[in-house]
This record gives C-alpha cells, structure tokens and sequence, in this order.
C-alpha cells in the first residue's frame, strides 16, 4: 500500500494527517505543493482540489483532514490483504 500527502508547510491538517501515519508507523511519501507546481496539478487532477492535505491511499483520495475516512480506508485495505 502506497500512501502519498500532498502537503504545504503552513497546513496544521497536513501536520495532523502526517503525524496521524508517523503515530501508526505508516510510511508516506510528503509531496510538497508549495515548492512543486507540477505536483500541484497533479494533486488537483487527482483531487478535483486546491486545498491540502490531499492524501492518496493506494487508488483512493481523502481530500482534507478526515481521520474517520483515513480509519476506514486502512482498515478496508487490511481486510482485503488478509483475503489474498
């Protein structure tokens, strides 16, 4: 599982989702879209979205800071692993 958070270095969400994965010992990969224009449109072609944090989770997108989403979706992707 591949976890990508489109970030800014002023967002406290982007802070909150980054500790969140730190916490859980989940490693990510931070993209940082002040600093990166062509992940920028990246992010918003993914997205639909200005706002950070976007964060990818395997194929799927959590737009802003939504621990109950981010819960949910690690919990599907455990479930799933466990099936194969």
């Amino acid at each position: 599982m591949h976890i990508t958070i489109y970030t800014t270095p002023t967002c406290p969400y982007c802070t909150l989702a980054k500790d969140f994965f730190k916490n859980h010992g989940i490693t990510f990969t931070e993209i940082d879209v002040a600093a990166d224009p062509t992940a920028a449109n990246e992010m918003v072609k993914k997205s639909g979205q200005m706002g950070v944090p976007v964060i990818e989770i395997g194929n799927e997108i959590v737009v802003g800071w939504n621990q109950t989403a981010i819960e949910e979706l690690l919990k599907n992707i455990k479930k799933e692993k466990q099936k194969a």
